[in-house]
């Protein structure tokens, strides 16, 4: 079966289920690149929901060519920094990252975004997981049955990612100037991630820049904090081995080779 063919199908099975989205799917191009937009937008709009098998398949085998094509990144083979010979920097898409956790910058439902094709990690991790790792996140949420606190840690599995598991964390949200407590809100995400993970006896963790795109924490005061609080607990003999700094923007990038002394 073609890729076009098996897109085609997983939207047939969606508007199955969501068929209010029928209209707006219709004017979508038949061709390739439309039609994966759109999948891409049905899952993301899509709420938790029993999988089936037969939808689970495909999706999955989708999402696996998908990560080959990308380009999976071995962390192992990533260059540690001068100042620190656990810490190293990469600039690029999280996806493709080949470690035991990657770390979701959540919101307080915890199940992703639903904002078709939106540019926001916590959409780019859950499209490129798979709809299992929503319906986790619900199942999860449900038992703790209240909103998830900022500053903790949830461990999901990562499903069709390179990660083995995907760690969520709620940052602060900064309206107007930074206080206090969002600063130690954010401290606190970076530590709930790397004390969930060791209790796992994870070795590797890539964190993204959390709080500085929708929820406007300033850059480099959020990498100092970072660098600050992981540097810290990497003091302390722990499962952890290596922590990455993921980061997508150019900005972001030149910050941490500053605070980190990388070339």
């Amino acid at each position: 079966m073609e890729r076009i063919e098996q897109v085609q199908n997983l939207n047939k099975i969606l508007l199955a289920e969501l068929p209010e989205y029928r209209s707006q799917a219709a004017q979508f191009p038949n061709e390739e690149t439309a039609q994966r937009r759109l999948l891409r937008s049905l899952m993301n709009v899509r709420p938790p929901m029993p999988l089936s098998p037969d939808f689970l398949a495909l999706q999955d085998q989708i999402l696996s060519a998908e990560r080959e094509e990308k380009g999976v990144v071995e962390v192992d083979t990533l260059p540690v920094t001068a100042s620190h010979p656990q810490i190293a920097i990469w600039q690029g898409d999280i996806t493709r990252l080949k470690v035991d956790a990657i770390v979701n910058a959540a919101n307080s439902a915890l199940l992703g975004c639903f904002c078709p094709c939106h540019g926001c990690i916590d959409n780019a991790i859950h499209s490129q997981a798979g709809l299992q790792l929503r319906e986790e996140c619900h199942q999860l949420m449900t038992t703790q049955g209240h909103e998830e606190p900022t500053g903790r840690a949830k461990l999901t599995k990562g499903y069709n990612l390179p990660a083995r598991y995907v760690l969520h964390t709620v940052g602060p949200i900064v309206r107007g100037r930074v206080a206090e407590q969002d600063r130690s809100e954010l401290a606190s995400c970076y530590h709930s991630c790397l004390e969930l993970a060791a209790a796992h006896g994870l070795s590797g963790v890539a964190f993204c820049c959390i709080s500085t795109g929708e929820f406007h924490f300033p850059n480099r005061e959020a990498a100092e904090i970072a660098v600050k609080t992981v540097t810290d607990f990497l003091r302390r003999g722990t499962s952890i081995q290596k922590v990455i700094f993921n980061v997508f923007k150019d900005i972001d990038a030149q910050i941490y080779r500053d605070l980190l002394g990388a070339n």
